[in-house]
């Protein structure tokens, strides 16, 4: 499994709701277990994560700019799973800088 390259969507988020005709896209990067990429979409201008993959475990630091204005950023740890159609899921537990309130998301990815 590697990461680099692929794109995902997300589908169901507990810390906003999901606008599912404009979900928040993602790319991914990945060389020697880093991981790094950008997204955008929904309630998110631009964002910006890095991190670490080991096995099906990912762990990031994002930043991203508000479309409400300001920014936000926190860490995550996503757990990778493999569906019956080859594709790939991320389920994501993350917080956010300054909150503990823990929030999980799950992002799907889209096919070439």
């Amino acid at each position: 499994m590697n990461l680099n390259g692929r794109k995902f969507v997300m589908v169901s988020s507990t810390a906003s709701a999901v606008n599912h005709d404009s979900p928040t896209e993602f790319l991914y990067w990945e060389a020697d277990g880093v991981v790094w990429g950008s997204y955008a979409g929904d309630t998110v201008t631009h964002g910006r994560f890095v991190g670490t993959r080991d096995g099906d475990r990912v762990a990031i630091s994002y930043v991203h700019a508000l479309k409400t204005g300001g920014t936000a950023g926190g860490r995550s740890s996503s757990r990778v799973e493999t569906g019956k159609d080859g594709l790939l899921r991320l389920v994501e537990e993350f917080t956010f800088d300054g909150d503990d309130t823990p929030h999980v998301s799950v992002c799907a990815e889209v096919p070439d």
